[in-house]
């Protein structure tokens, strides 16, 4: 019996987090990052943003205020784990791993703060939300399965192609936190730069996006090669599709000099290549229920009545 609807909420940390990756972009192409100076307060005297402090104090105030829906959803996503019957615990271990991991990343908001936005801590406060995304994803795909033990659709050496794409995708990912580090948009006028090339990190960063398209595509014709489910081939294609976009927005924000919208549409993007990665991992296997279904049993025919000899 579930009397909270685990699939829904895991489904709605999912998209909370993917959005705080988005509203903190807002706080860096803003220059709002030290729009609250201070942390865990906004100002010396006070946890709230104040009108002195203007339009950035209310954009950083906003991005803190969501993290605290995120807690709020995540302590929903344990409650629903713990409350089903039967309990898988694998899904109250994820839930958990969510729930553990914001206040995590809270605290390294707040390091960002007090170090004036150290670009190397900014990027690792993006990286945590890479991270509870995995958790997140893997929380909502998790509450659809069943107990049974995992079942491959497609040979081990695909399994280990998509591994090598996403540690691929990741590593795109980690470069395009380097390349932001060495770029303008730094959340504030007088915050310091990582002191990197742009121009040699971005170059970097594009080997790599040429990398992992080449592994998708070799993905797509392996995946046709051997049959794959439909759904398995869907979701690297889905994967494709969003690889191409996210290149041409990074081709296309690089080459007119980095306008606020197209970089605030590239940090979405990341995420989103993240997430159709994790698509395509977890369609590589399925995971069907442990309870057998019964099959009709048939009564036994009755035993035959032996005649009964008549008394002579």
């Amino acid at each position: 019996m579930r009397f909270l609807p685990l699939r829904p909420l895991a489904l709605a940390s999912l998209v909370a987090n993917v959005a705080l990756v988005v509203t903190g972009a807002a706080v860096r192409l803003t220059g709002s990052g030290l729009g609250c100076p201070t942390w865990p307060r906004c100002t010396d005297e006070s946890y709230t943003t104040t009108s002195e402090m203007g339009v950035h104090g209310v954009i950083e105030f906003g991005n803190r205020l969501l993290t605290f829906a995120l807690g709020f959803i995540a302590v929903a996503c344990v409650i629903a784990a713990l409350l089903e019957r039967p309990r898988r615990r694998a899904r109250v271990l994820l839930a958990i791993a969510v729930l553990l991991y914001i206040p995590l990343q809270a605290v390294i908001g707040g390091i960002t703060v007090l170090t004036n936005l150290n670009p190397w801590v900014v990027g690792l406060h993006f990286l945590v939300s890479i991270v509870i995304i995995a958790f997140a994803y893997a929380l909502w795909r998790r509450s659809a399965e069943g107990d049974g033990r995992p079942v491959a659709l497609v040979p081990r050496p695909i399994n280990h192609l998509v591994w090598i794409l996403s540690v691929v995708s990741a590593a795109v990912i980690a470069l395009g936190v380097v390349v932001t580090g060495s770029g303008p948009h730094a959340g504030d006028v007088d915050a310091k730069r990582n002191g990197l090339d742009p121009a040699t990190v971005s170059q970097a960063h594009a080997d790599v996006v040429f990398l992992l398209l080449g592994l998708t595509l070799a993905l797509i014709f392996a995946l046709r090669a051997v049959k794959a489910p439909r759904a398995t081939v869907r979701a690297a294609v889905v994967l494709l599709v969003i690889e191409l976009a996210q290149g041409l927005i990074g081709f296309v924000q690089y080459f007119t000099h980095l306008p606020v919208l197209l970089v605030g549409a590239h940090m979405l993007g990341a995420a989103l290549v993240w997430t159709g990665t994790l698509s395509v991992v977890w369609s590589l296997r399925d995971r069907p229920d442990t309870v057998p279904v019964a099959a009709p049993v048939e009564p036994l025919p009755a035993p035959a009545e032996e005649p009964v000899p008549a008394p002579r």
